[in-house]
């Protein structure tokens, strides 16, 4: 099965410091109380065919309960497929989750015959950088933008009804891509039927827990009547999920009360490092438990992380930690 560019980049940890996190401060993130899960997590919900993306995730907030929920990466009404809905505290990451790449399985309608070997040539011309004028129905400024197919693949065909494969950079809009593909063959296409089938780490497969309003309606009353958080645990991940693809920098205790009132990284609060960061790459600041602290952009690269001793390693964006969860002071225990 082919795969989006970041889900085959494969990093290293480097260690800079040996050190333990202090089991007293903190949560480790599958074992947040439940009231705290909803202030830092998500739903990869399966958005059924009707209501908008809006519309969806204020269902959502009402099932849960929670002030606040939003999507990243706006899905039209008659589209199905995965939606990641962020919740409270966790929506400071929807403009990252907005730039992932994203997978979808299309219905594409021909509008005259074509041969297979015909339809395979052209559908091949339209993976890598393609340029494409947004519907005039868009939320976007309507000029062409260049934009990336990283695969486009036929699945199956019965006659002028062609079921189709394709990842793309965030933003290319698949109705334009079949009506372009149409424009080529020299008759005609529209699209279908539409269905996501990945945004950024968020897919279709079991693994990443794809659940439906109604499962977050049985979850909240098994929660809410027999007191049971299982399925509700299930249902709502950790938010750290959203960071699965991001390069990662992982930061001992004592850095992390300083970063929560607004301080940058300096080197020496640093633990571990991953490989391939770039000076000016968005990096994901973690703590010791896994726990996403911030993000902010890298100030060295992996190697500089590496060769020296000091000096301003990230310049936090966005800080999710709360003062106060980690104390001032505290020393990190020595492996």
């Amino acid at each position: 099965m082919p795969l989006l560019p970041a889900e085959k980049e494969k990093r290293q940890v480097y260690v800079l410091k040996e050190a333990q996190t202090d089991d007293r401060f903190g949560y480790y993130p599958d074992k947040r109380p439940i009231d705290v899960l909803l202030k830092y997590g998500v739903v990869n919900l399966d958005k059924p065919s009707g209501p908008t993306s809006h519309q969806v995730s204020f269902f959502v907030s009402q099932i849960l309960k929670v002030k606040k929920a939003g999507h990243s990466g706006t899905l039209d009404p008659k589209v199905t497929g995965v939606l990641p809905i962020l919740l409270n505290k966790a929506t400071g990451m929807a403009n990252l989750m907005l730039k992932s790449g994203k997978e979808y399985v299309a219905l594409m309608h021909l509008h005259c015959d074509v041969d297979d070997k015909t339809l395979e040539k052209v559908c091949s011309e339209f993976v890598g950088t393609i340029t494409q004028l947004p519907p005039v129905k868009s939320a976007v400024k309507r000029r062409y933008r260049a934009r990336t197919v990283y695969y486009l693949e036929i699945l199956d065909r019965k006659g002028r009804d062609v079921l189709i494969r394709t990842g793309v950079q965030a933003g290319t809009y698949i109705r334009k891509l079949i009506h372009d593909i149409g424009q080529k063959l020299g008759c005609g296409a529209h699209m279908a039927e539409l269905r996501r089938t990945k945004s950024g780490p968020f897919t279709e497969f079991e693994k990443d827990h794809l659940v439906t309003l109604q499962d977050l309606k049985d979850a909240m009353y098994y929660y809410e009547t027999e007191g049971n958080d299982k399925f509700l645990r299930y249902c709502v991940q950790p938010f750290e999920k959203t960071a699965e693809f991001i390069p990662k920098v992982y930061v001992l205790d004592s850095a992390i009360d300083p970063i929560a009132h607004g301080s940058p990284l300096n080197l020496p609060g640093v633990a571990k490092v991953e490989s391939g960061i770039k000076k000016g790459d968005v990096v994901a600041i973690m703590s010791l438990k896994g726990e996403l602290i911030a993000y902010g952009n890298a100030e060295m690269s992996t190697q500089e992380f590496l060769s020296n001793k000091h000096g301003l390693a990230v310049k936090v964006d966005r800080v999710f930690v709360e003062p106060g969860l980690y104390p001032k002071y505290v020393k990190n225990k020595n492996k």
